[in-house]
């Protein structure tokens, strides 16, 4: 589409925007922070080397953030989708061992963020910025454990935020406000999860076709047809610098965009129901996108680079949180049978590559994934071009929240697997 044309198509949507600014500026309250933190559960751990993977991990995160509100090397307060997956993954590992310290460290978050009207400290709706959402599961949980209603409508102010999120003239959402006409990969994993547990939780299945165009869009605009690869992010209005002049797209295949994308796809299907005639779609999407995956992985580690499709280029690395979204997706996927077993054999490999090439164990019992990207991104200011240049220059360091939090469910799926059965 050329720009004049892209010029023409949005004017009603940009004239309802400016009036949503308007409504948030003068009728939305403004979160307040919470300051009573005396129900912040830090808890002190003994790390044993005889616990399952997923628990081992845990309880390294309580040693190293003795507060949940401290992870992902934070020392304010801030709502986030780092910590959001990670405290996530905490209460998925609590469930399944009967284990209540876990949940309750995570509770510990909540009550710290969010008063009682359901105000999140630091959410600022009206930047409409979609990674806001990704912390919505969490509240899920701690709903439903507790009952509390503050966590109920705190949910509902993340759907109100996804009620007016700014979309594509197809309907696909935008990454965020000040990221106009920009769908990028991440976002399918820090929304659409979060909008299908809506779904059910409050009935409204009418939202699922919505939810299921989300990874058909991301699909048509951004995988690229020679190698099955998508892209981190595609412009509709090829305005950016980074965006191809015809396809809109980024310049290349960043491993942990595309872990977000498969990560969305096998969170979503828990909740798309069984017989919705479009959930054959999202099983076709993430065979394709897995396969593609494992055509890059490197055979000797099992794993995967930074920049998937340049393993002999200077500077690639082979990076963990990528890798680990990876199996989780692909080991979720076997065990609710949206892969069939065949896939099984392929995860276990780079389960085992991730152990070997991420893992360092202290002597204490304390256990650390090393080799995270620190962060990446499209735009912005510095402005961020998508080179590959640009992708292997970001920090890399231990426990990363994006890759400790997908290690955990990637445990739990084969420890799940090992006894038979789901926890």
């Amino acid at each position: 589409m050329h720009f004049t044309t892209f010029l023409a198509l949005p004017i009603r949507m940009i004239s309802g925007l400016f009036l949503l600014l308007i409504l948030f500026s003068t009728c939305a309250p403004t979160p307040e922070k919470t300051d009573d933190r005396s129900d912040v559960r830090a808890t002190a751990v003994s790390l044993s080397f005889d616990l399952p993977w997923s628990e081992r991990m845990a309880q390294s995160i309580m040693k190293r953030a003795p507060e949940s509100w401290m992870n992902d090397f934070q020392d304010d307060l801030k709502w986030t989708y780092t910590i959001g997956l990670v405290l996530n993954s905490m209460v998925e590992v609590g469930e399944a061992y009967d284990k209540p310290v876990y949940f309750e460290y995570a509770r510990g978050y909540g009550d710290t963020m969010i008063n009682a009207a359901g105000e999140i400290h630091g959410y600022e709706m009206e930047k409409f910025n979609i990674d806001m959402i990704a912390p919505g599961p969490l509240l899920f949980s701690l709903y439903e454990r507790t009952g509390e209603e503050k966590y109920r409508k705190a949910i509902e102010r993340l759907e109100w935020q996804m009620t007016w999120q700014p979309q594509t003239t197809e309907g696909g959402y935008w990454h965020k406000l000040r990221y106009p006409w920009q769908m990028w990969l991440d976002g399918l994993f820090m929304g659409e999860p979060f909008q299908a547990q809506y779904a059910v939780r409050f009935d409204e299945p009418e939202m699922f076709d919505h939810i299921v165009d989300q990874f058909v869009l991301a699909e048509k605009h951004m995988r690229d047809p020679k190698t099955g690869l998508l892209y981190h992010g595609w412009d509709e209005s090829r305005v950016q610098r980074w965006a191809d002049e015809e396809t809109g797209t980024s310049a290349h295949f960043w491993s942990r965009a595309m872990g977000w994308y498969c990560m969305g796809l096998v969170d979503v299907l828990d909740y798309l129901p069984e017989d919705h005639p479009r959930r054959s779609e999202l099983i076709d999407i993430l065979k394709r996108t897995l396969d593609a995956v494992l055509e890059v992985r490197d055979p000797e580690s099992k794993v995967w680079y930074q920049v998937l499709n340049y393993p002999e280029r200077e500077g690639n690395y082979l990076e963990s949180t990528g890798s680990t979204m990876f199996v989780y997706s692909m080991i979720k996927g076997v065990n609710e049978g949206y892969l069939d077993e065949s896939y099984r054999s392929e995860a276990e490999e780079s389960w085992d590559g991730i152990l070997e090439e991420f893992i360092r164990e202290d002597p204490s019992g304390e256990i650390n994934l090393t080799m995270g990207c620190s962060v990446a991104g499209l735009g912005g200011d510095p402005y961020r071009d998508g080179s590959y240049e640009y992708y292997i220059s970001e920090p890399v360091r231990d426990n990363d929240a994006k890759g400790i939090g997908p290690f955990m469910r990637a445990a739990l799926e084969f420890e799940r697997s090992e006894k038979g059965s789901k926890l």
